[in-house]
Formats: C-alpha cells, structure tokens, sequence
C-alpha cells in the first residue's frame, strides 16, 4: 500500500509529550512524510480574540518531515492537501496534536480532497478538553472508520 504521513502540529507552543516526538521520529524516512505548524496572525484567525490563546507567531515543527507547511488556524492549507494528492497515496496516515480538532481537521480535508484518512491512535494527543485522545479517536472513527495503531505499519 502506498502511504503517507501527515504530521499535525508537532511544535514547541503545544508542548507535545516525548512520547509522541519519539514515537512519529520512527517512521520518519519510512514514507513520505509532511508536517503543519500552526502560526498565529491574528488577521488570518483570531485565536487571540476569540479564544484569548494564540499559537506563536515563529513555531518551527519538532519532526523534520519530508515537507512542512505553514498553516494559520484547524485546517491544513489548500497547498498541503494538493502535495498528498500528488504523492498518488492509498491512504494518509495521520497522526500528531489536538485529535479532536487540529487531527480531526486535517481528516475532513484529506476525504473531501478524495484521500483515505486514517489516523495512527498511539500517536496523537488530545487538546486540554481530553488529552488521552480518545473522544478525538472516536470522532475519526465515526465520521472515516480507518484507524491502525504504529504497531500495525
């Protein structure tokens, strides 16, 4: 199966656990691998107006994917969606921060773009409303069905 990794917001101003860093590093020149990095511009989303959070203005990712892509707010941008088009992929896999949001909006664009995502569940980390992941588990479940554990790749 021809595969690739999709990597939500692994960066500094989300204080991802080693965990997953370690985790993720080991796929890392298995497949082709991309990586987003939330920015804050407030002109772009208003994080700080709306939710009184930002994301930092300069965050760099914390995995050296294949390809980074720079996003501003939950949804990856246009130009990432049309690079895993390019790749001719069976599936993306998905993996990394916020299941229930960021991940989660990652997945609504990779199926609207006709793409199958699926997300790796040992390798995502929930937002502070859950951080097990599990109600952002059960959300992909439901709305795409395809989920594997790192185990299975």
């Amino acid at each position: 199966m021809h595969q690739a990794l999709l990597i939500i917001d692994v960066q500094p101003s989300f204080a991802p656990p080693q965990w997953l860093i370690d985790g993720i590093q080991v796929l890392i020149g298995t497949l082709p691998s991309v990586a987003t990095v939330e920015r804050h511009d407030e002109s772009k989303t208003p994080f700080q107006k709306q939710l009184g959070w930002h994301p930092a203005p300069d965050d760099e990712s914390l995995i050296q994917a294949d390809r980074i892509f720079i996003k501003h707010g939950y949804t990856p941008t246009p130009e990432t969606i049309e690079y895993l088009k390019s790749l001719k992929v069976d599936r993306v896999l998905v993996c990394g921060l916020q299941t229930e949001t960021c991940c989660l909006a990652a997945g609504f664009a990779l199926f609207d773009a006709g793409l199958q995502p699926t997300l790796i569940t040992d390798l995502t980390v929930g937002s502070s409303l859950d951080r097990t992941g599990v109600l952002g588990v059960r959300l992909w479940e439901h709305h795409f069905g395809h989920t594997v554990r790192s185990g299975e790749l």
